[in-house]
């Protein structure tokens, strides 16, 4: 891989901050989960959420067989923090830098496997549980689905999960070999 080419299209997005990483670093932990299957609607619904991902051990297994990752982060304002459908308008604009370095990546020959916000929007209705997903090559599951500790990912590379303020920060996870 050209990291010197990669890096200079990665500079060119309007990525708040990049960092490579080896993935036997990550840290996995079943109490992410926890506020999955607690708090979020969508548990239980996507084959990009728990249950339909797997155990934390099956993620962590698929997770480390990409030895290398990059983490990207973009940061976006919005008017009122307090107001989630506001705040949740602005992760397709992420969303589609993700999928551009996901490109960017495939380009140069890696295979990838890619976890960033969405709990998947790709299907009007997604066909969990009942039928394999329509596009596994296009579904990116939730970091979070995997049990991975994102706030300590964060706060290794000093950015902090939440900016304050109105500002809303975005984490992907582009695993890679």
């Amino acid at each position: 891989m050209d990291r010197k080419l990669l890096e200079e299209q990665l500079r060119a997005l309007p990525l708040v901050q990049y960092e490579f990483f080896p993935t036997d670093t990550l840290v996995f932990t079943p109490r992410v989960r926890t506020v999955c299957e607690m708090e979020c609607p969508q548990y239980g619904k996507s084959w990009a959420c728990p249950p339909g991902v797997g155990t934390v051990e099956k993620c962590r297994a698929r997770c480390l067989a990409y030895p290398e990752g990059l983490l990207i982060v973009t940061m976006t304002e919005v008017e009122d923090i307090a107001d989630i459908t506001a705040t949740l308008a602005t992760r397709e604009d992420h969303e589609e830098i993700t999928r551009e370095v996901h490109r960017m990546l495939l380009d140069q020959g890696a295979e990838v496997y890619v976890l960033s916000t969405e709990s998947c929007a790709i299907c009007e209705h997604c066909s969990y549980p009942e039928a394999p997903c329509r596009h596994p090559d296009r579904m990116y599951p939730c970091v979070e689905s995997h049990g991975i500790l994102v706030t300590e990912l964060g706060e290794r590379f000093g950015l902090p999960f939440q900016a304050g303020g109105n500002i809303v920060t975005w984490f992907s996870l582009l695993l890679y070999r």
